[in-house]
């Protein structure tokens, strides 16, 4: 039986209060037009490379037609393109600009300050504990 009713309500105010350090950390770097919600897109180009739209919809859980509009977006600040598969036209990969890799070490930077931030306080015991409470809780919903 679970002793706290304020998982999810603890859950929400650290993800706004996470995308609200990231975004203040992006001013700092004078990086505008990015939203928090971008990241995971970015993060998986710069571990795997060109994804199609589907494979980013499955990789970060979201919907395609959320990916889309996320897409589109880092396409008009030049983050990313899309390019037609060569196998198949209805295939659509989504690819890193040079603006979008030289990206990457602001990216790192500010993941890492966020990191910092979040586990400040956190024995590696712990956070190795509640990151692994978070993947459960996640899996109990999937």
């Amino acid at each position: 039986m679970m002793k706290s009713t304020e998982v999810i309500f603890l859950i929400s105010k650290i993800r706004a209060r996470a995308d609200a350090f990231i975004l203040q950390e992006l001013a700092q770097h004078k990086i505008a037009g990015l939203a928090p919600s971008h990241g995971d897109i970015l993060c998986y180009l710069y571990q795997n490379g060109p994804m199609t739209m589907t494979a980013i919809a499955h990789t970060i859980h979201r919907t395609k037609p959320t990916v889309t509009v996320l897409v589109n977006k880092l396409v008009k600040l030049g983050m990313v393109k899309k390019v037609a598969s060569p196998e198949d036209s209805r295939s659509v990969f989504v690819e890193l600009t040079a603006k979008g890799k030289s990206f990457k070490p602001v990216f790192a930077s500010v993941s890492r300050a966020l990191t910092e931030k979040v586990c400040a306080g956190l024995s590696g015991e712990e956070s190795e504990s509640l990151e692994a409470g978070l993947k459960k809780l996640l899996a109990n919903l999937e």
